[in-house]
């Protein structure tokens, strides 16, 4: 265990932190934020895809349900366009260029009264508001499609320009406010109340908002990434504690020899040359004293 001590340095500390989040991140907020878009995006284009060949029902029938699987739906509604309830979406786009969208009012024969767009006109020069054509008077038979309510942009309030009332977004509620206190009947849908966006060729309608691509997108991908980042930042911390223990262990087996290695035996000393003495003794057969 003393080998990974180095492992409590801060800066190993706060690299483990750092890739612990980030997988934590991974795998509860990115991965399923994006899977979650991909689960939304595909059934939204199966709604849009059954409601191709779908009979059309009456919005009436609509009305009091609870909101399930509505958007998208096709429905036909009977009454009547309320006089003077023209109000401008802006900041919309036909053919890539500025427009604006056109919402009415339209009053059902039951009395009450929804919110319709009539589709989309482009601006003049890019920004103005150009003479919008009145609704036909009388009687009138729609046939349209559910849309949620986009919610309120809180930074953009409405406004008055070009003699018309505008808006940032399409809501119920800010139509309702915007128009006066018309009460307005939402229709249910999961995430909001909704209106009626027509089809082309209806009467009072400009040019149809088209559909959305059928395609499901890039968030499923996106989100397998996420999940794969989020193993993979684990696995490469790991990999750098092996390659570090690695090293550390190399370096200990290269020091090793210096400081064991055993000690050089000291060369023999060379004979004493033998004294004058002991070299005549052997000469001439002489005894040493």
């Amino acid at each position: 265990m003393r080998r990974l001590t180095f492992l409590m340095r801060p800066s190993w500390v706060i690299l483990a932190v750092i890739v612990a989040g980030f997988a934590y991140l991974c795998f509860t907020v990115l991965a399923p934020w994006q899977l979650g878009k991909n689960t939304s995006t595909t059934e939204r284009n199966q709604h849009i895809s059954d409601s191709v060949d779908a009979a059309p029902v009456d919005v009436a029938t609509t009305l009091g349900g609870s909101g399930k699987n509505t958007e998208w739906r096709r429905v036909t509604a009977d009454g009547e366009y309320v006089p003077d309830s023209t109000v401008l979406v802006r900041l919309r786009h036909l053919d890539s260029a500025p427009a604006f969208s056109v919402l009415t009012e339209f009053r059902l024969e039951d009395g009450r009264t929804l919110l319709v767009d009539r589709g989309l006109i482009a601006a003049i020069n890019g920004s103005r508001a150009p003479q919008i054509a009145a609704p036909p008077a009388g009687p009138q038979h729609l046939e349209a499609r559910i849309r949620a309510s986009e919610g309120i942009i809180d930074s953009k309030p409405p406004m008055t320009e070009d003699g018309y009332r505008q808006v940032y977004s399409i809501d119920t509620e800010q139509a309702s406010t915007v128009l006066g206190g018309v009460p307005l009947t939402p229709i249910p849908t999961e995430s909001r109340g909704g209106y009626l966006q027509l089809d082309k060729n209806q009467p009072g309608s400009f040019t149809p908002v088209p559909l959305p691509q059928l395609d499901a997108g890039p968030y499923l991908s996106y989100g397998l990434q996420w999940l794969a980042f989020g193993i993979m930042a684990p696995l490469g911390l790991g990999y750098f504690v092996y390659a570090e223990v690695r090293a550390r262990r190399r370096e200990r087996a290269e020091a090793a020899p210096e400081t064991t290695a055993p000690a050089t035996p000291a060369a023999p000393e060379p004979p004493k040359p033998p004294s004058n003495e002991a070299r005549l003794a052997d000469r001439y057969g002489g005894t040493r004293n």
